[in-house]
């Protein structure tokens, strides 16, 4: 370990060592990288408070309200019914798969494989420049795989179903359909990927159970195609932590953290929005409109070539650049982008940066310099 990391790591423990941590000092800390613990990411993302002494109190509340969801939320009909006293017969008679009630729990179970096949199609093919995602967590959720609360699991469930991910209308144009250069194709079917054995859950099963119950508790925008890109990084960032206690409540800790994002970044999800002035569309021609005041020859470039914001800025802002980059360079640009306090603002000097440096260098994006990109985007926006 070089001094500088060592120095950096006991810069970290000053900070999140005093009873109420300076979310200023905090934020200073994380923009220039080098950020080694969860706990900061989680303050960033107003998980956690800045007195420590809450800590542990919210920590077990949260944790505790996450397997409950988990509890709630993975239908099958009949069982929960069944577990309250009323036997499997009367269930039958009063539920069936045929009923045409809305309200009926086979309709709400066969409407929520609609849209976990698509998630299950999104999450399987994570980051698949890497073999994380494909490996066991040494921490599976016991309430989920325990043969004595009769609930399965999120990946039998879609192998059992015979609907079609066809059915799924919520993808938008754009966010995934393009693949980074620097991104391998995952495999295409069920059958390419190993089979873990009983007991056991891949880390991608539980990020597709975050985003299951997450579509569940937000209907009005339930699951859109590109989600899995912004819990993905987050997830891995908890879920590969040193301290055991993080690691070992990734899934639950994720979710809120994940939640908290969304509801910062959501109205670019949204299709509905997208012309309003919190929309992606607004926020594309942002881009433009920043472009010209600090770049004009640049912008003039694009101009001259007809290069319009969408074809690079949707996917930029949506996905807060999270398929532009490998994984430890997203980590790298989300501790920054996280510690600023105008973070979106931030991401659009940052799209700007990088689609400067790319024309003045004459190549493809993504740049491998990440730092280059931070610095620049840093000058311009202390150039304000």
């Amino acid at each position: 370990m070089s001094s500088l990391h060592k120095s950096r790591i006991a810069e970290f423990q000053d900070v999140l060592g005093e009873p109420k941590i300076v979310l200023q000092k905090l934020r200073e800390l994380c923009f220039s990288g080098n950020n080694v613990y969860v706990p900061s990411v989680q303050i960033l993302l107003n998980y956690l408070p800045v007195e420590k002494a809450l800590w542990s109190t919210l920590l077990k509340k949260q944790r505790e309200l996450y397997s409950q969801f988990l509890k709630e939320m993975i239908i099958q009909p009949g069982i929960a019914k069944a577990n309250l006293g009323v036997s499997r017969e009367d269930v039958t008679l009063e539920d069936h798969p045929l009923n045409p009630n809305p309200d009926s729990r086979w309709n709400t179970y066969f409407k929520d494989n609609e849209v976990l096949l698509q998630i299950d199609k999104d999450v399987r093919r994570l980051c698949p420049d890497m073999a994380f995602f494909q490996r066991p967590t040494d921490y599976p959720c016991l309430l989920i795989l325990d043969p004595q609360n009769e609930f399965e699991t999120l990946r039998k469930r879609v192998e059992q179903t015979t609907l079609k991910s066809q059915t799924v209308a919520r993808n938008r144009s754009g966010v995934t359909n393009v693949s980074s250069p620097l991104k391998t194709s995952a495999p295409n079917s069920l059958s390419e990927y190993e089979v873990l054995p009983n007991g056991c859950e891949a880390h991608w099963e539980v990020v597709e159970r975050i985003l299951f119950i997450y579509a569940k508790l937000n209907p009005g925008i339930a699951y859109v195609q590109g989600m899995n890109e912004i819990v993905g990084p987050l997830y891995y960032t908890f879920a590969t932590d040193p301290n055991s206690d993080w690691k070992e409540h990734a899934e639950a800790d994720t979710f809120f953290c994940f939640t908290n994002l969304m509801a910062e970044i959501r109205d670019n999800f949204i299709k509905s929005l997208d012309d309003s002035q919190c929309g992606i569309t607004y926020k594309m021609e942002k881009v433009y409109s920043t472009l010209k005041e600090k770049d004009v020859e640049l912008y003039l470039k694009l101009q001259e070539q007809n290069i319009k914001p969408q074809f690079f800025a949707f996917r930029w802002l949506t996905l807060l650049l999270s398929q532009e980059f490998l994984l430890p360079d997203v980590i790298r640009i989300w501790d920054s982008l996280f510690a600023d306090d105008n973070r979106f603002d931030f991401l659009l000097l940052l799209t700007l940066r990088i689609k400067y440096i790319n024309s003045f260098l004459m190549q493809d994006y993504p740049i491998s310099d990440v730092h280059l990109i931070l610095k620049k985007a840093k000058e311009l926006q202390d150039s304000k």
